[in-house]
């Protein structure tokens, strides 16, 4: 299916959409107030090393020194010798580092709080199918990839190396993890990660021997840079970009990476906000809710939470089929289409479980479940899905990549707390009648004033007015009712004089 890519940036904030045929199905937002340290290498020098911890702390350029743990500092290579027999202690930091020696670090930990940054000197560039390991050899395979494809994934890797080397064309010695895009890629999706990931090491090492320390080398790839080496395949017909300036780092960046792609790299000039063209905001402010309505009358009903992401179909106004059964079965399959995409457009991670209705029929299971699978083949995410259960319900699990939608865009709401749901005006007024006896048994005041919203007021002063007066009787203290239209349905103060 031919693809289009949108990428509207400003100073502040860049977000590239993924259209298919007119269609919006993944939105990436990236904020420059919230670019992370990770995957940052650095030539740092050592400013203290801590035997009693087995650390150090080395200067990377930041505010704050940055942690360095024994454990993630290479060990001397075992001689062959004595590689058969047990394994030797690891060495001691102190006898691997010395203060002021300048050294290579790659951020594995962003800077939090008090504490800084979190070092590894085990250097690894990701790709988009392999991460290199300059320092390693061999090649390690993901354990998100199925155990059985696992021998065959690598082998497939190590010829491909060995071939290169036969043709004259070998890539240095270095170590290579598979990761799980690689599993369906071919030889040149593979061959052309390996010269991205090559090109790059070998301008981080040439930056770290005509730089001194502390400096950075190597900054992991903006949204803009991850578009072309993750996003562009063959079905991408073109990258329209509405900032001038950014055309030309696009163009500047394939050039050195990805040359095939510059022919589908173009600037967009329109008067129109490129994201107009195909409605792209108004598709994420529908993202933000949870329901999302069906062309034949049903419906999806997405909820996010912390644990996992459930979504529930329902028929709503579709009755247009021949009977019930096939009522259900058409509503299910068009569900099936519809939570694919919304699993993309949302970048939703982790255990999802679908509630479809409940179908009878085997061969319907089997034909929503195939649909399903058949539209989940668009996603460049990993996706595994499971049976139908007993119950009816259908697990999944998709691999997080970043942070959803929803997070990136939202907080929880300052009245519900996240809840979703808040209390009734009437909760909260025998919320506060109980507050007031309680208060007034405790500490015997003169008068009692309650500061609520106007919602709560109102009913206190109307309906459960009654009871407002037979409390302020029992306790033998007066009851006065401030509105504050600035506290939300849920706030109150009782205030004792």
């Amino acid at each position: 299916m031919q693809q289009e890519i949108l990428i509207n940036w400003s100073p502040q904030e860049t977000r590239a959409a993924i259209v298919e045929q007119g269609v919006v199905q993944e939105v990436h937002i990236e904020r420059a107030l919230q670019r992370g340290l990770v995957g940052n290498i650095y030539l740092g020098k050592v400013m203290r090393v801590l035997p009693g911890m087995q650390s150090a702390f080395i200067d990377i350029g930041l505010d704050r020194s940055a942690f360095l743990h024994v454990a993630d500092v290479p060990q001397p290579a075992v001689p062959a010798s004595a590689a058969d027999g047990e394994p030797p202690p690891p060495k001691p930091i102190e006898h691997m580092l010395f203060e002021g020696q300048t050294l290579m670090v790659q951020v594995i930990k962003d800077p939090l709080g008090s504490k800084g940054a979190r070092l590894s000197a085990h250097i690894s560039i990701a790709g988009r199918m392999l991460v290199l390991l300059p320092h390693d050899t061999g090649v390690a395979v993901s354990q998100k990839i199925e155990l059985e494809q696992r021998d065959a994934v690598r082998q497939r890797i190590i010829d491909l190396l060995e071939a290169q080397r036969a043709n004259g064309n070998g890539l240095p010695t270095c170590g290579y993890i598979v990761r799980t895009n690689a599993e369906d890629a071919n030889e040149a999706e593979l061959l052309r990660d390996m010269q991205y990931l090559h090109t790059t090491w070998s301008g981080i090492k040439n930056a770290s021997q005509r730089t001194a320390a502390p400096a950075l080398l190597h900054q992991d790839l903006n949204l803009l840079q991850r578009v072309l080496r993750d996003m562009v395949d063959e079905r991408v017909q073109s990258i329209r970009i509405d900032s001038r300036e950014q055309h030309g780092v696009l163009l500047d960046f394939a050039q050195t990476y990805m040359p095939d792609t510059i022919s589908r790299i173009e600037h967009y000039s329109g008067e129109r906000p490129i994201f107009d063209l195909f409605s792209v905001d108004e598709e994420i402010t529908r993202a933000l809710g949870s329901r999302v309505d069906l062309k034949s009358g049903g419906y999806l009903i997405i909820d996010q939470t912390e644990a996992l992401t459930t979504i529930d179909v329902n028929t709503g106004g579709f009755v247009g089929a021949r009977n019930f059964e096939e009522t259900i079965f058409k509503t299910n399959l068009e569900a099936a289409q519809a939570v694919a995409r919304q699993l993309r457009l949302r970048n939703l991670g982790g255990i999802i479980v679908v509630d479809f209705i409940d179908m009878n029929m085997a061969e319907h299971q089997q034909a929503v479940l195939a649909e399903l699978h058949k539209q989940l083949q668009r996603d460049r995410i990993k996706t595994v899905v499971g049976e139908f259960s007993a119950l009816g319900l259908l697990e999944m699990t998709r691999k997080r990549t970043r942070e959803s939608l929803a997070r990136v865009l939202c907080e929880p709401c300052a009245a519900c707390g996240g809840r979703g749901m808040l209390k009734t005006a009437r909760s909260v007024v025998y919320d506060i009648l109980r507050e007031i006896l309680r208060e007034a048994r405790q500490f015997n005041p003169q008068e009692i004033r309650v500061i609520a919203a106007p919602a709560a007021i109102d009913l206190l002063l109307d309906e459960e007015s009654q009871h407002l007066a037979s409390l302020s009787e029992f306790i033998a203290k007066p009851i006065a009712l401030p509105a504050d239209s600035a506290l939300s349905q849920e706030q109150y103060d009782i205030v004792l004089f």
